[in-house]
């Protein structure tokens, strides 16, 4: 007959866990936690729940500063040349866009899937109800965001840095991350206060801040009005 483990181990259990998957918790919520599970539930799957629920949060209030590596202080400097960032370092994302393909295209594929359409090329296609996404804020078509992207990053201590995309990272995009999503950066290049993103260094943990996330998509294509000079009804601004 299985056991069921102390509250102690299975805190310590998770405690290894998140920090093995550099997002180090701290005491307070692993106390908020622990109240929330089962001691007689397979330790393998409190670690996934645990890790899943951490990704959820703010890094600020949920993740150890004093454990987590943090950026540099001075990280957006751009008297600086250069200078390389060693070792993982865990931040989420506040903000990012696709600058690869123009505000006002973007605007028009956010509206297109609106409207319960996906472009193909030149030809739109009409998607049906069934085929498309329940969330009404999802972009529908992978060509809206590929690239390269521009992010707002900030660290467990809420030092913010922006990065830019110098090659294609996996998991990075519109429809694949959310706001609020942690990154894992590892020995990555700054220059001029910039980190320099490449497939190698960064690694998706995933996650969400719902409210954040939320509020991003709902603000996106005014955003991209605002900063594409464009006025309500469409047109440009004079």
């Amino acid at each position: 007959m299985a056991t069921t483990a102390s509250t102690s181990e299975v805190k310590n259990a998770i405690s290894q866990y998140l920090t093995s998957k550099n997002v180090p918790p701290t005491q307070a919520w692993l106390r908020d936690f622990l109240p929330s599970i089962r001691l007689n539930t397979p330790i393998v799957a409190l670690q996934k729940t645990a890790l899943f629920r951490i990704l959820c949060t703010d890094l600020r209030s949920s993740v150890s500063q004093a454990s987590s590596a943090v950026l540099p202080s001075d990280i957006s400097a751009p008297e600086v040349k250069e200078r390389r960032l060693d070792g993982a370092i865990t931040v989420q994302v506040l903000d990012f866009e696709d600058i690869g393909h123009s505000r006002w295209s973007q605007v028009e594929n956010l509206e297109a899937v609106e409207r319960g359409e996906m472009t193909k090329g030149r030809e739109i296609i009409r998607v049906a109800d069934e085929e498309t996404n329940t969330d009404p804020n999802h972009t529908a078509t992978a060509e809206a965001s590929s690239g390269p992207h521009k992010l707002l990053l900030q660290d467990a201590k809420g030092t913010k840095v922006y990065a830019f995309e110098m090659e294609a990272v996996s998991g990075v995009g519109v429809q694949q991350l959310a706001i609020g999503a942690k990154l894992v950066l590892r020995d990555v290049l700054v220059a001029r206060g910039v980190v320099m993103l490449q497939a190698r260094s960064v690694e998706v943990l995933g996650g969400k801040v719902e409210a954040w996330d939320k509020k991003w998509r709902g603000e996106r294509k005014e955003m991209l009005k605002r900063k594409a000079g464009m006025r309500e009804d469409g047109g440009q601004e004079g």
